[in-house]
């Protein structure tokens, strides 16, 4: 039975930050967890977004590719997809997205899920240069990164909201990703204009959080001299 109030995550967003990149979870295995997520691949090559059980990497030269099982990654949030309509909205920018995904509260206090179908008069993402060994720190890796621009393109962006509290295991806040319906476009986001699209919600009650612990690197680093926090800000 596919469990639909769990949120499944590989990795830290804080293993990261030191350049911890080597892929410890491989695709076949994420998908045991889901059908529905995001994620980045070894080195942080590329930007993730899994969409009814099909994983798609939006590559550094603005390619979208579907992945295979062996392909990698340090870090992935995954789920079963079980959304439920929220809202409609119209002429909306990030501000906005997150103030109806949010239900007009300032915080929430759990993880959830919002899946936006519709069309973009705006849409900004970014892609990371594949980084080879040995991997530089996660500010550095996130400099060498493409930047790529649409305008009125219909796809999917997909958000994760994980506490404050959570904040360095994950991204405190939206965490955004998008696909293009056409594949032109994907990646990361940095800024959209939404100019009509359905919000879905799915809601979580339990994190199952999942560590690399045969990886040697992840085992032995010392994270307390890590600025975690502010790394993952400026990152991302």
């Amino acid at each position: 039975m596919k469990q639909t109030n769990v949120f499944y995550q590989h990795g830290t967003l804080a293993l990261l930050v030191p350049g911890l990149l080597s892929g410890t979870l491989t695709m076949k295995e994420l998908l045991q967890h889901g059908d529905t997520g995001i994620g980045t691949g070894e080195g942080l090559d590329g930007e993730l977004i899994i969409l009814d059980g099909v994983p798609y990497q939006a590559d550094s030269f603005g390619k979208v590719h579907v992945i295979g099982n062996d392909f990698s990654m340090p870090f992935a949030n995954i789920h079963f997809a079980d959304f439920k309509f929220l809202t409609s909205l119209k002429d909306a920018d990030p501000e906005k997205f997150a103030n109806a995904a949010l239900s007009g509260k300032t915080n929430a206090n759990t993880f959830f899920s919002i899946r936006v179908r519709g069309s973009f008069s705006y849409m900004k993402t970014r892609a990371v240069v594949k980084s080879s060994r040995p991997f530089d720190t996660l500010e550095e890796t996130a400099k060498k990164q493409s930047i790529f621009e649409k305008h009125n393109i219909e796809g999917t962006l997909l958000s994760y909201y994980s506490p404050t509290l959570f904040h360095g295991a994950a991204v405190g806040g939206f965490h955004n990703h998008f696909l293009a319906d056409d594949h032109s476009i994907g990646g990361h986001v940095l800024d959209f204009k939404l100019a009509s699209g359905k919000l879905d919600i799915q809601l979580f009650d339990t994190l199952e959080q999942h560590l690399p612990v045969n990886n040697n690197e992840f085992m032995e680093h010392d994270f307390s001299k890590d600025n975690i926090a502010d790394a993952i800000e400026r990152a991302e």
